[in-house]
């Protein structure tokens, strides 16, 4: 049975360990000979060049595609896409917009595919961010991380990849910008198998305090532009400042999965200054991706 990672339930907690230990050090090179598409719908910075530069590393070849420039463009299926990209690489890597493209995709393919940002999930910077946290000294098993803002893609994968590696995930949102109740739920009943847990808050600093990682993103996500200026608003007390700093963890990591918008939800001291590991995560997009394709590729 093909496996893909399309969603961040979609490893045990023994899997994500394992890819999570295997991108600490030296990786084989799983993709020798291989080819990996690497679609994109979405503009990215971060996303394509570390899985250009990853496949590469790993001795494969990426074939970067434009979905506007593909017969997707055009009006071809996702099903005759994935039939006939089955045919010439070994694994598609899909950044989009509506998760259930994904999920198409993955149905009709007979290689691996891999979730590079939906409207759902982001499973692929959470790994990176859970990797940041190791490489920082952190035992993942009990740490408390606490995400202000948007309950949007990445506060989902935050959520479901911090429960599965038995963190204490804390969500601070609006209550009107709240996370998905269906991938809360889902997240808690992971939590009660690892020993983590799931909170959700509607103060920020309440949240905030004792935390040993503060984590934000952008409050406006691809295709909201229209909507910026009503979502501001509601969003200003969860900016990520000095003031949730001063009541998290003395040594508390600050994060954001970039782009970040200095001024609105981080603040420049904070962005730049000595908690922030943002770069380092950035970093780790590429250790944790190639992880993900070495794994993926060598399953039975």
């Amino acid at each position: 049975m093909t496996r893909h990672l399309l969603h961040d339930t979609d490893l045990s907690p023994a899997e994500q360990a394992a890819i999570l230990e295997a991108a600490t050090g030296p990786l084989p090179q799983a993709l020798a000979g291989k080819a990996v598409a690497l679609i994109f719908e979405k503009p990215s910075t971060r996303t394509r060049v570390s899985f250009e530069v990853g496949v590469r590393q790993l001795g494969g070849q990426p074939v970067v595609l434009d979905a506007t420039t593909m017969q997707l463009g055009r009006g071809e299926t996702l099903e005759d896409t994935a039939g006939v990209l089955s045919r010439y690489v070994d694994a598609i890597v899909l950044r989009t917009g509506a998760h259930e493209r994904l999920e198409r995709i993955a149905a009709a393919a007979s290689i691996p595919v891999v979730n590079a940002l939906s409207d759902l999930s982001h499973p692929c910077q959470a790994l990176a961010d859970l990797l940041t946290l190791r490489r920082h000294g952190r035992t993942l098993a009990g740490f408390t991380l606490t995400y202000l803002g948007d309950g949007n893609n990445m506060a989902h994968s935050l959520l479901l990849a911090g429960a599965t590696a038995g963190l204490h995930v804390r969500v601070a949102t609006p209550a009107e910008f709240a996370c998905d109740p269906q991938v809360v739920a889902a997240a808690e009943k992971v939590a009660a198998g690892t020993g983590g847990s799931v909170r959700e808050f509607t103060d920020p600093v309440a949240a905030s305090e004792g935390a040993g990682a503060l984590y934000t993103d952008v409050w406006v996500s691809m295709g909201q532009e229209a909507e910026a200026a009503e979502r501001h608003r509601p969003f200003l007390p969860y900016a990520l400042d000095e003031e949730k700093i001063a009541v998290a963890d003395p040594k508390a990591l600050v994060m954001h999965c970039l782009p970040a918008h200095r001024g609105e939800e981080i603040s420049a001291a904070a962005v730049d200054g000595p908690h922030s590991v943002v770069f380092d995560q950035a970093e780790n997009r590429l250790h944790a991706q190639k992880a993900v394709l070495a794994w993926l590729v060598q399953q039975p």
